[in-house]
């Protein structure tokens, strides 16, 4: 089960830069010009979480596997993208595509980066693209109500439930919001998601701060949380330069460094846990000699469907779920003390995996 998120913004802003961090590559162009990355850069990260370390030292697991989130890089957007100005086609489609959008915003002075609009201004940067968004979305509203209307008169059940759904959310963009604003009830879900809108995605903003101000941010960094509150989304202060010095160096001399700018751990690592946290995600694990594996759910997984995340077969001949709680794995010193201590439960199909399990499966081939 793989989660995307496509990290976006005006050209300039260092995408890039935080694009070949994340990925410990140089494989995305970062350049002092537009569109210098023309096609969108895929890379896959590893989760930070120290669990996985310690229930591998406990189980003397021989190999270490952990989560994995799948970044993208896309061409940078500018105003009348809804139109197709620039890249704004291109830019459209491959947002259509991951499941959340990590939107840098500059939040640092530096004559030698131009900046498209001939100033910094992180907050009218991410109207600038909300506002491109929402404009796609309405066109591609009116298209589609447009095209299901015979369906509609005829009565057709599935028509009639997505024309409800479209007119509700340009009921919002209309307004000026975004459609991740209107509230859908469960039966609605599948089909909301159906819709595939560029402004459904969760967001997280970036504030890509100066050298000397990745501890504590600044004043733009902290215009961009007072707009990420009042939206009810998330923003991470981050130092794109920074990181990506660090990602070229050994984890030894990445601590040193870390310690004489004053940062507690990586930046990268708080995005990334952010970005999880964003999708609503958590983690489980399966734990032997042979390996400890982190594995990605949504939350509110049930056992049969996180078994199905290993293999479809786990999935189809589930059985029961036998599990550990971690800090009871941790605690009583691994899976043999926590079943004499009476710490392993059967769970059956209808448990719900909590963040932190350790499972094992029992299944009928």
């Amino acid at each position: 089960m793989g989660f995307k998120m496509g990290i976006v913004g005006l050209p300039n802003v260092g995408k890039s830069t935080l694009f070949n961090a994340l990925t410990r590559t140089a494989a995305a162009q970062a350049a002092n010009f537009p569109f210098c990355t023309i096609e969108p850069n895929v890379g896959e990260v590893a989760v930070p979480d120290s669990r996985l370390d310690r229930l591998a030292g406990i189980a003397k697991s021989k190999q270490v596997i952990p989560a994995r989130m799948t970044f993208v890089d896309i061409a940078g957007l500018v105003k009348g993208a809804s139109k197709g100005e620039g890249l704004g086609n291109q830019f459209l489609a491959n947002i259509r595509e991951v499941d959340a959008i990590a939107h840098v915003l500059r939040c640092f002075e530096d004559d030698d980066v131009t900046h498209v609009e001939g100033r910094v201004d992180p907050v009218a940067d991410a109207e600038t693209i909300e506002t491109e968004l929402m404009l796609a979305d309405i066109e591609s509203i009116e298209k589609r109500l447009q095209n299901i209307t015979r369906k509609v008169r005829g009565g057709d059940k599935e028509a009639v439930q997505q024309e409800r759904l479209m007119r509700a959310a340009l009921e919002a963009l209309e307004a000026g919001r975004p459609a991740r604003t209107v509230e859908v009830d469960a039966e609605d879900a599948k089909a909301w998601r159906m819709l595939q809108l560029l402004t459904t995605k969760p967001v997280l903003y970036v504030c890509n701060v100066g050298e000397a101000e990745a501890a504590e941010g600044n004043a733009l960094s902290q215009k961009v949380a007072e707009m990420a509150a009042a939206q009810g989304n998330s923003h991470v202060v981050i130092s794109a330069q920074i990181e990506e010095e660090i990602s070229q160096l050994e984890p030894e001399e990445a601590a040193m460094f870390l310690e004489e700018m004053g940062l507690k751990e990586a930046g990268l690592d708080r995005l990334i846990r952010a970005g999880y946290d964003l999708l609503r995600l958590e983690t489980y694990f399966t734990v032997g000699p042979k390996e400890a594996r982190a594995w990605t759910i949504p939350t509110g997984t049930t056992a049969p469907k996180a078994a199905g995340v290993i293999h479809g077969d786990f999935e189809k001949g589930f059985i029961r779920a036998e599990t550990i709680a971690y800090d009871d794995f941790v605690t009583l010193g691994g899976e043999g003390p926590a079943k004499e201590a009476g710490k392993m439960r059967a769970e059956g199909k209808s448990y719900t995996v909590k963040d932190g399990d350790v499972l094992h499966f029992l299944f009928n081939t």
